[in-house]
Formats: C-alpha cells, sequence, structure tokens
C-alpha cells in the first residue's frame, strides 16, 4: 500500500463504507452471507490522488479482494461460473476450458 492508504482520513472513509455495506459485495451477488473486511475500490485509482478519494468504493471480504477481485483486473473478466456450467461475465465467455471463441 501507498501513502495514501496510510492517512488518517483514508481509515475514516474505510471503517464508515464497512459500517454502512458490512457484508462482502460480491459474495452477496451469488447470494452468500460473508462478512467484509476490506474497503476496496471499485475502478482501480493507480495512485492518482484524486481517484483514491473520489472513486467509488465496495467491501469485500479477504478471500474476494486477494483473489477474485485481482484475477478481473489483471485478465478483465471474472471467471465465476453459473449454474448452466458458463461463465457469469460476458466478457469471459469467449475463454471457456482455456481455448478462445469468437
Amino acid at each position: 500500500m501507498g501513502r495514501l492508504h496510510d492517512e488518517a482520513a483514508w481509515h475514516r472513509r474505510a471503517r464508515r463504507q464497512l459500517q454502512c455495506e458490512p457484508l462482502c459485495a460480491m459474495c452477496l451477488s451469488e447470494g452468500r452471507i460473508i462478512a467484509a473486511k476490506i474497503a476496496d475500490h471499485i475502478t482501480p485509482h493507480r495512485n492518482d490522488p484524486h481517484a483514491f478519494w473520489t472513486g467509488q468504493l465496495q467491501s469485500l471480504c479477504a478471500n474476494c479482494h486477494e483473489s477474485r477481485k485481482k484475477f478481473v483486473e489483471h485478465r478483465g473478466y471474472g471467471r465465476t461460473m453459473g449454474l448452466d456450467g458458463l461463465p457469469t461475465d460476458p466478457r469471459g465467455i469467449r475463454f471457456i476450458e482455456g481455448r478462445e471463441f469468437s
């Protein structure tokens, strides 16, 4: 984490986010009730102070923040599968079983 995360104002903002939305947004979207531990920027701020302080936040559990969110940020799509066995993220439908589809 950079210097922006060390500021007291960030800690207050993150704490307020978790108080307002105490459950993990990613887990909740799948019907799972998991307590959130991390206030996460929905759009990565890339150390831009304006984006850091004004960007929209979401509450995430540590597992979703460290694995699922980072996967989406690096690959550009989610890998969650629906009950039908297909990706729930339409951006990932091209990549089923490691093969690219048109």
